[in-house]
């Protein structure tokens, strides 16, 4: 199994309209691909920004490129990403993932 973290910020002002946005978008995207085991959605809100984390579970490589394409580092975005990022990092992170 292999976890897919991406990070990105808003100001504190956009936080909750991003995340409905997100739930309609990078969310929807994440289900409906096959091979994704699991979605969750982390949100700390700082003075003025607002971070937020998705960490996605897959069942191999191959079902993240179905996602993601075949630049599995490269961080996927929306157009309308732009209405709410404060900026767009380039790469997520893969780990390995074990269960005890």
């Amino acid at each position: 199994m292999i976890t897919r973290i991406w990070h990105g910020t808003t100001s504190i002002s956009d936080a909750d309209n991003y995340l409905k946005f997100l739930n309609e978008s990078g969310i929807r995207d994440y289900k409906e691909t096959p091979g994704n085991l699991s979605i969750k959605v982390l949100r700390r809100k700082e003075e003025h920004v607002c971070h937020f984390w998705t960490v996605t579970e897959w069942e191999n490589l191959e079902s993240i490129k179905a996602f993601a394409g075949d630049d599995l580092e490269k961080a996927k975005y929306y157009p309308e990403d732009k209405d709410f990022l404060l900026e767009f990092e380039e790469k997520v992170i893969h780990c390995e993932t074990f269960q005890s």
